[in-house]
């Protein structure tokens, strides 16, 4: 089965906003066997939209859109959709009644006469119902193809998603299986990889394709499959990863699909009680941003310190002045320090510390850019590592804290 996914508005053409909508739709879709065919922005324009509709009625069997349903005049995709499937718009009671329920709760402006335009919908549509926000969801078909069309704000949209949408494509459609598996790997890049796995590649079955998905010292290997027969599936890619592992095994630290290595960290510290803190300096709150993230960080995660400053390191995390003015800021010995301290300040089992120069002027150390140094704190002590990051500060930092997560899990998975 096959859909594509139309996306709605000027300030995504533009670059003002980031197009995640489709990220989380394409997904949705794959795991309940629907192959995305293709996904097209287009602007708050009725001819454009219209020479959208009507291309991908022609290929796909599921139309997604989203954006362009607000009560603004911009906001077009409502009277579009009418004039593509020659309809007209009516007053939905039961859409009318939940914004003025939205607007009485949660609101303290007064309900306008624009936002009850909202409660218009085409009159041969179903709607769908939009727990989180004003504009419904509707669902439309025309000559076997479903048009769903959804608010662009994402939270509204993973709503309609999750308790409308799926549903009703699970019902009324029949699909294959599509299945992934997912293995994480860290340490090694994408070509050291390849190589190794050369001839397992080679020998793979026809009805799996592997795809090699690298990003800033971690590289993703995914095996795909489809068919009727999900057991067989699953058997078929089982077999092909169990001859993977003896190949290529050391560096792999995860299988689950979707799962970050710092969500497997977070289930790692999770099953064994472990708890973490961590010292920061040129990463500047991301390790724990990262964590936070996630929900019940608070069993594990303790807090931070964000020792960007010289000073801070000095004066609040407690790394001797002198060591300090002996090895340089940015050194193994002033990381060690780092996590060492703030793991007797917040009492934790375990703990990271980051010091380094990320560029683009090299601050308080003579280091070269891209020098970093990653410390750990365990029960039983602490180690530092030096790496060269490159020379781009976005790709520092990130590369550092993948890193960083990367040598944590080694270590609670060995103690």
């Amino acid at each position: 089965m096959q859909a594509e996914i139309i996306t709605i508005g000027d300030e995504i053409l533009i670059g003002q906003i980031v197009d995640t909508n489709s990220a989380f739709i394409s997904k949705a879709l794959n795991k309940i066997g629907v192959s995305v065919y293709q996904i097209t922005s287009v602007q708050d324009d009725k001819a454009h939209i219209l020479e959208a509709l009507k291309n991908a009625n022609s290929r796909s069997q599921l139309v997604l859109l989203t954006g362009g349903l607000g009560p603004t005049k911009d906001d077009i995709t409502k009277h579009t959709l009418c004039e593509y499937f020659g309809d007209s718009l009516i007053e939905n009671k039961g859409v009318l009644e939940h914004i003025e329920f939205l607007f009485k709760k949660y609101l303290t402006t007064p309900i306008s006469d624009m936002n009850r335009l909202q409660a218009l919908v085409p009159s041969r549509a179903e709607v769908l119902h939009n727990a989180y926000g004003t504009a419904p969801g509707i669902w439309m078909e025309n000559e076997g193809t479903v048009f769903v069309s959804m608010p662009g704000v994402p939270f509204e949209m993973k709503g309609l998603m999750e308790n409308e949408v799926i549903p009703k494509v699970r019902g009324q459609f029949k699909r294959p299986h599509i299945l992934h598996k997912t293995l994480m790997t860290y340490g090694m890049g994408e070509s050291a990889i390849a190589e190794k796995i050369a001839d397992w590649e080679n020998e793979l079955p026809k009805t799996i394709k592997l795809a090699y998905l690298p990003s800033l010292g971690r590289v993703r290997l995914r095996l795909s499959t489809t068919g009727t027969d999900k057991e067989a599936l699953t058997a078929a890619i089982d077999a092909e990863v169990k001859k993977l592992y003896p190949l290529i095994g050391d560096i792999i630290y995860g299988e689950e699909e979707d799962q970050s290595i710092e969500a497997s960290v977070a289930k790692l510290l999770t099953d064994k009680k472990y708890t973490l803190s961590t010292a920061e300096s040129f990463t500047g709150g991301k390790i724990s941003s990262s964590l936070t993230a996630l929900p019940g960080a608070s069993k594990y995660f303790k807090g931070t310190l964000v020792s960007y400053a010289t000073a801070t390191k000095i004066e609040t995390l407690g790394v001797p002045e002198a060591l300090v003015s002996q090895c340089s800021v940015v050194s193994a010995e002033v990381a060690c320090a780092m996590a060492t301290n703030v793991k007797e300040l917040l009492h934790t089992d375990f703990a990271i510390a980051t010091t380094g120069n990320a560029g683009p002027e090299k601050g308080d150390s003579q280091a070269p850019i891209g020098t970093v140094f990653i410390a750990i704190a365990t029960p039983k002590g602490t180690f530092a590592q030096q790496f060269t990051m490159g020379n781009h500060r976005e790709r520092i930092v990130q590369k550092s804290v993948n890193k960083a997560f990367e040598l944590l899990q080694k270590e609670i998975i060995n103690f």
